[in-house]
């Protein structure tokens, strides 16, 4: 696996452990979730890896996602 594989699946696995700690924090199904997820700010950044909010605990990430909304 190459690098650029590597860190799109990284991505995506740190995708899926996001939206279920939002559901889980806010009590809310998976879809729900998702929807939040990926209306907020942070998704694209993490998307594009910027500022390398990618590496961050997905728990800190998700306690971002939460407040800036």
């Amino acid at each position: 696996m190459n690098d650029e594989a590597l860190e799109k699946s990284y991505k995506e696995r740190l995708e899926e452990r996001l939206i279920s700690y939002i559901a889980e924090s806010k009590n809310v199904s998976l879809a729900d979730a998702m929807d939040f997820y990926y209306k907020s700010p942070f998704a694209d950044k993490i998307a594009q890896g910027l500022y390398g909010m990618q590496y961050l605990d997905y728990k800190t990430l998700g306690q971002m996602i939460l407040e800036e909304k």
